[in-house]
């Protein structure tokens, strides 16, 4: 899944900072910047003429303020980890609106073990609270590290219960911007032996649509997502809809239809969600899949709300609407910065074989390797690279596609 041997120097470290907190730059438009440019440096050069063409003026982050920010993580002690690179991920790797950078303090080792999340109310009751914290403990004790937001509630009662095991708390702000004030020395004890985690740059205080963005995260780490109260209207149930679009396991504990904290568990039960009423409901479900190369793709159950964007990555940044402005793709990636190779390399008969099987209809991971007769792995491998390089999309549900 990670390419072996792709680490950024510290030179492009700073060109994709530069990128990445540039105006409207997201994910999504990094990725194509960077595919089509040949690398960071190249994206940053072309960014104020293809701005004009939009009948823009964008803001550059400069070399000044990414140095800052570089030098900043140094002296905290924190790690910025690119998209790609061993250290990052591997199951946040595979969304779509993966972060090409992540500033991790702590152990970012935790960030390779399996995961599962934990969410719920911020308002939660004492039986809530009292049921987090034992399969908080027992996941841990199976060998599973505890994510979640650093909210109050659940999310605390998660990371408390979590604490000799590991935990990830994601943060919505910058590392140093704790939200609420009252966890920061809950954090600091999470650092200790676990991780803490945010795309976000220093300083940034979070705002609502940040929020989101961070659930998104929480999900994207996790092999599972564990619901335990939710209003039907929570922030708890969008994380629940980015770990099924992800194609990750939902998980919802079910609770009184008298109380209100429970009536988003028991929708999603009703959706398809898998009963959780003990902590080996998650791990039985969870363990033998750490044994599958194939680990992410199942088939999404939560229907779409009626006037959904399609993908939820797309109104969480004002992005560069680049379709109209940019030029045709190069031929071939910086592979020094992507780890990754051209799209057809002669000889490579898996990747060209992976390529004559997907076309426009969106196609199953598991209907490719069974095609293919490839291992597994080694297509995530390949479909990675290609996803990277803006040959394929990934749908929903996991299935991909080859871009036109």
């Amino acid at each position: 899944m990670p390419m072996a041997g792709f680490v950024l120097d510290d030179r492009q470290r700073l060109d994709w900072l530069r990128l990445i907190r540039s105006e409207s730059i997201g994910p999504r438009t990094f990725r194509t910047l960077v595919n089509r440019f040949g690398g960071a440096a190249g994206a940053l050069d072309a960014l104020p003429e293809l701005g004009r063409q939009a009948g823009r003026t964008l803001r550059l982050c400069t070399a000044i303020e990414a140095e800052r920010e570089f030098e900043a993580l140094r002296r905290r002690g924190a790690h910025l980890i690119a998209l790609g690179e061993t250290a990052y991920p591997v199951p946040l790797q595979a969304i779509d609106s993966a972060p090409p950078l992540i500033a991790v303090e702590g152990d970012p080792a935790v960030l390779n073990r399996p995961c599962v999340a934990l969410v719920g109310s911020r308002n939660a009751s004492a039986a809530g609270l009292k049921f987090t914290a034992t399969l908080a403990r027992e996941l841990g004790e199976a060998g599973f590290i505890v994510v979640s937001g650093l909210a109050r509630g659940i999310d605390t009662s998660a990371h408390q219960a979590s604490l000799e095991s590991g935990t990830i708390a994601v943060l919505a702000g910058g590392l140093d911007e704790v939200y609420p004030p009252q966890n920061i020395p809950l954090l600091e004890r999470i650092r200790e032996r676990g991780a803490a985690l945010s795309e976000m740059p220093l300083g940034w205080a979070p705002r609502g649509r940040d929020f989101p963005r961070r659930n998104r995260l929480v999900s994207g780490l996790a092999l599972g997502t564990v619901v335990v109260e939710a209003a039907r209207k929570s922030g708890s149930l969008i994380t629940a809809r980015f770990a099924n679009e992800q194609g990750r396991q939902v998980f919802a504990v079910p609770g009184s239809p008298l109380d209100p904290r429970a009536e988003g568990g028991n929708h999603l039960i009703r959706e398809g969600a898998i009963l959780c009423a003990e902590t080996a409901h998650v791990v039985d479900v969870l363990t033998p899949m750490l044994r599958r190369d194939d680990l992410f793709g199942p088939t999404p159950f939560l229907a779409r709300e009626e006037g959904e964007p399609r993908g939820r990555q797309e109104a969480l940044w004002d992005e560069l609407d680049l379709p109209e402005v940019l030029p045709a793709p190069t031929a071939e990636l910086n592979g020094e910065e992507m780890g990754a190779r051209p799209a057809a390399q002669a000889g490579d008969v898996p990747r060209r074989r992976l390529l004559d099987l997907i076309g426009s209809t969106p196609v199953a991971i598991d209907d490719l390797v069974r095609a293919s007769g490839q291992p597994a792995r080694e297509v995530s491998r390949i479909l990675l690279e290609l996803e990277l390089e803006g040959v394929v999309q990934r749908h929903v549900g996991g299935a991909l596609s080859r871009l036109a």
